[in-house]
């Protein structure tokens, strides 16, 4: 499976950019996806996750409520629509996917492919 990010780039504090992470390859699975942030030398940080049904999802405390996971099974994409983004948001963003969940997962050991990331930078 192959994971590609786009929609980021240089972005103004309170905007609402959409990322989007298309799956190509063994799409035929069903696999949980997740979004994640990284900052240079710190580990990744867990931001949101949704279900292959799109039953459950699930936030970090620090964009819920700004940040929302969605899929497009038939498409084959993954979303993050990121709402009212603060300088603090600024981070390369990866998209990833576990082959083994039913569920959601949030830590970033259990997934099994990732995305090359792509870059967010929020301006004050």
């Amino acid at each position: 499976l192959q994971l590609a990010e786009s929609g980021g780039g240089l972005v103004q504090a309170g905007d609402s950019p959409r990322l989007s992470c298309a799956a190509s390859g063994r799409t035929s699975s069903r696999y949980a996806m997740g979004w994640f942030r990284q900052l240079p030398g710190k580990e990744r940080e867990f931001i949101a996750a949704i279900s292959w049904n799109r039953a459950l999802t699930s936030y970090a405390d620090s964009v819920k409520g700004r940040f929302t996971i969605s899929r497009d099974n038939a498409k084959n994409t993954v979303f993050l629509q990121m709402n009212s983004l603060k300088p603090e948001d600024t981070a390369v963003y990866s998209c990833a996917a576990d082959r083994k969940s039913l569920g959601v997962t949030v830590s970033a050991h259990e997934y099994d492919y990732w995305g090359q990331g792509t870059q967010v930078t929020v301006s004050a």
